[in-house]
């Protein structure tokens, strides 16, 4: 990837134009042609730096319940116990981290579905010790946007403002959800890329335009946007920064947190007797060195005393939940493990 490369991913990771003809935006921002902007992302694609351009969607919005979960298993039945897990189509992050605790992966489950149910499904696997639920408690940020431009980076301080949403209830009809199917789909790197989308949906594209503003104004879709595979741009050092903070700060302390540009994701969490830490704060480096600096760094500016930095050290699964298209699930046919 060349500086361009690294602009264009840049940009796009947050803002994509919802117009027509997109790629002509984006190429007269940058100052050059469609056909180069086009080039460009099939490459990136092509070498699995860009995952996929499309709409993100709120899985609370849509009614879904989801819960991050923390596993402790027997080592040797990790990748098994892992790989089963993997079968269900609720998790879409899968990970090993450092720890008692050396499984960590998300679970979300459609509306009507109950989340402990899906969960219990997973008991007769052998080898599981335990099983701590961590369901998000407060969400103070989401929203990943990896800096591909060194040179850039941004001071390791609270400087972001929080996006304000419009909290409108909002219960999916059968007309949104096929809205939310076509738009969760890979958007094709061609001219008028959302004429296929208002097509299949038998609506015009300013229509679609329309109700994808809507979406956006009501926290129903987060944005439209590009979404980059962490490990393939150099960010190996995916560390998940647990803070064990008093209960009368965990807002403000949550707060802070997430409006620092580093900070991707952060939530308040429930706490065990074996898991004192209450707020999550997930951050994306190079290397593990640079992300126990940047924990020092941020640690200075919120004054929390106790917290830890868990790495993923293996990547089982990465995907994005597919809304609307669940069939059920059962490990009833699982293969024996060798």
């Amino acid at each position: 990837m060349d500086d361009s490369d690294k602009e264009l991913l840049n940009e796009i990771q947050w803002t994509f134009p919802l117009v027509s003809r997109p790629f002509d935006a984006i190429a007269k921002k940058f100052d050059t042609t469609p056909e180069d902007v086009k080039e460009r992302l099939n490459q990136l694609k092509k070498i699995g730096v860009l995952r996929q351009l499309s709409a993100i969607f709120d899985t609370r919005k849509l009614g879904y319940t989801s819960s991050l979960v923390a596993m402790e298993i027997e080592p040797d039945r990790l990748e098994y116990i892992a790989s089963q897990i993997n079968r269900h189509p609720g998790v879409s992050h899968n990970y090993e981290r450092a720890h008692q605790f050396n499984l960590w992966f998300t679970l979300a489950v459609p509306p009507g579905a109950d989340l402990e149910e899906e969960l219990e499904k997973f008991n007769i696997l052998k080898g599981i010790r335990k099983v701590r639920m961590l369901p998000t408690l407060q969400l103070f940020k989401i929203g990943v946007k990896l800096d591909m431009l060194d040179d850039k980076k941004h001071d390791v301080a609270p400087t972001e403002s929080k996006k304000e949403i419009n909290d409108t209830e909002f219960v999916p009809t059968n007309k949104d959800k096929d809205f939310v199917r076509e738009l969760q789909k890979d958007m094709d790197i061609i001219d008028e890329p959302f004429v296929k989308v208002a097509e299949n949906l038998k609506i015009t594209e300013s229509e679609l335009f329309d109700k994808m503003r809507h979406y956006e104004e009501i926290g129903v879709m987060r944005r439209f946007a590009a979404i980059l595979r962490h490990r393939q741009v150099g960010f190996t050092a995916n560390g998940m920064i647990v803070w064990k903070v008093p209960e009368d700060r965990i807002t403000e302390v949550g707060e802070t947190l997430g409006s620092f540009p580093q900070v991707s994701h952060c939530y308040q969490r429930p706490t065990y007797d074996d898991w004192p830490y209450n707020v999550f704060s997930m951050i994306h480096c190079k290397t593990q060195d640079e992300a126990n600096e940047m924990a020092r760094t941020i640690q200075s500016q919120i004054h929390v005393d106790e917290y830890k930095i868990l790495f993923s050290s293996r990547e089982f699964k990465k995907t994005r939940v597919e809304y609307f298209v669940e069939n059920s699930f059962s490990l009833e046919e699982s293969v024996p493990a060798p």
